[in-house]
């Protein structure tokens, strides 16, 4: 072997393009879901979590205009506490002022397009002796009575007591 001998490599051979043991196949892209359309109504309505504290419980609804035109919301949103069979249930809806929500008070609100009013909805889990306790699996949710509603899961532990109260819709709630 001679001192200015040099390594020997082999020529690799170019492959043709195609598939290999590690192509990825990349399947048609998911289409996106629909948009969420604005209902005739214009009012746009969500409602958030449950908070809780200390055996209360409470959830905000939010009511946006999707729509171009002013809408006006005046006093409190019509709400049904729904079974898992979306059954309405036997429940006391008061309006005022709860543990989790100081109730505003009705008044007049045109909201232009994006604007928003809030609500409160509460209620206690409060168990009493020898009755049988309520747990709703749906809120039911609309601007007022006689507006078409939205429906919303939601557990809603009622207790003994199947009460809710409500605020009224507003901009802000008060502190």
């Amino acid at each position: 072997m001679t001192t200015d001998s040099k390594p020997s490599f082999t020529q690799l051979t170019p492959r043709p393009l195609g598939p290999t043991p590690f192509t990825t196949v990349h399947p048609d892209p998911t289409p996106a879901p629909p948009r969420p359309t604005c209902p005739d109504s214009g009012a746009s309505i969500t409602v958030g979590p449950v908070d809780a504290a200390l055996g209360h419980r409470a959830v905000v609804v939010k009511l946006t205009n999707c729509r171009s035109t002013p809408i006006t919301v005046d006093g409190y949103p019509d709400i049904a506490v729904l079974d898992a069979d979306r059954r309405a249930m036997n429940v006391t809806a008061t309006h005022g002022t709860s543990y989790m929500a100081i109730d505003p008070g009705p008044k007049q609100l045109v909201l232009r397009k994006g604007e928003t009013a809030l609500a409160a909805i509460s209620w206690s889990s409060t168990v009493e002796a020898g009755a049988d306790k309520a747990s709703g699996t749906y809120l039911a949710v609309a601007r007022g009575k006689g507006e078409h509603a939205v429906v919303w899961p939601v557990d809603t532990d009622l207790g003994t007591t199947a009460k809710i109260t409500l605020t009224a819709w507003c901009r802000n709630f008060p502190t």
